[in-house]
C-alpha cells in the first residue's frame, strides 16, 4: 500500500545528518473503491420511467350513422384552436359561423389563463344544462391544433383537460370554412 522510501545523508563530508523518510502512496487500491463505488451507485439506481398519458378513442365502427348521436349544441362547447408562439384563441359557448364570433374570440396563454377559462365554462355549462342521465357534465372542450402550433401545445392543452377533469374533450384535426374565415391569417 504505502511504501516509505529512506532517503541517505551525506556520504562524503562526514556529517551526521538525519535520514529523510520520503511517502508514496499506492493508488490502485483506491481506484478499485471507486470503481466499485460508481459500480454500487449505478445499480441501485432507479432510472426514471418514462410517464404517458392515455387518450380514449372510440371504436372503430363500420356504421357511422350508428356512431353518431344528436348534433353538439355550442352553448355546450368550447372550442380551443392552438396557434404559434403558445397562444390559444378560445370561442367559449358558441359558434365559428355565428355572428359574435369575431368578438367573443379570446386570445389565452397556456398555464393559469387557459386553465380558469376551462373552468368557467365547465361552470357555466353546468348552471345552464346541468348534469346527463350519468350524472357527468354536458361540457365539450374541442381542441384544434392549427398548423402553426407544435407537439408541446397539444400535449399541454390535453394536460389542462386532465388538470381540469374534464371528460368530454375531442382533439380535431381539420377546420371548418367557418372558423378558416373567423381566424384568417392565425390559421396559418
Amino acid at each position: 500500500m504505502a511504501e516509505i522510501a529512506q532517503g541517505g545523508g551525506g556520504h562524503g563530508d562526514k556529517k551526521v545528518r538525519s535520514k529523510k523518510a520520503s511517502t508514496r502512496v499506492d493508488m490502485t487500491p483506491m481506484v478499485d473503491l471507486g470503481f466499485l463505488l460508481i459500480t454500487f451507485f449505478i445499480l441501485a439506481t432507479t432510472l426514471s420511467k418514462p410517464s404517458s398519458m392515455s387518450v380514449a378513442v372510440p371504436d372503430k365502427q363500420t356504421d357511422v350513422k350508428e356512431q353518431q348521436s344528436e348534433p353538439l349544441k355550442a352553448s355546450k362547447v368550447l372550442t380551443l384552436f392552438l396557434g404559434k408562439d403558445n397562444t390559444v384563441w378560445a370561442l367559449d359557448r358558441i359558434a365559428a359561423d355565428d355572428d359574435k364570433a369575431k368578438t367573443d374570440l379570446k386570445k389565452v396563454s397556456f398555464g393559469q389563463d387557459l386553465r380558469g377559462l376551462i373552468f368557467q365554462a365547465q361552470a357555466q355549462v353546468d348552471r345552464e344544462h346541468g348534469k346527463d342521465d350519468k350524472g357527468l357534465s354536458q361540457f365539450v372542450c374541442v381542441i384544434k391544433p392549427l398548423k402553426s402550433s407544435t407537439y408541446k401545445n397539444m400535449v399541454d392543452a390535453l394536460d389542462e383537460m386532465a388538470v381540469t377533469k374534464s371528460k368530454r374533450y375531442a382533439l380535431v384535426d381539420v377546420l371548418t370554412d367557418s372558423e378558416k374565415t373567423l381566424l384568417g391569417d392565425k390559421a396559418d
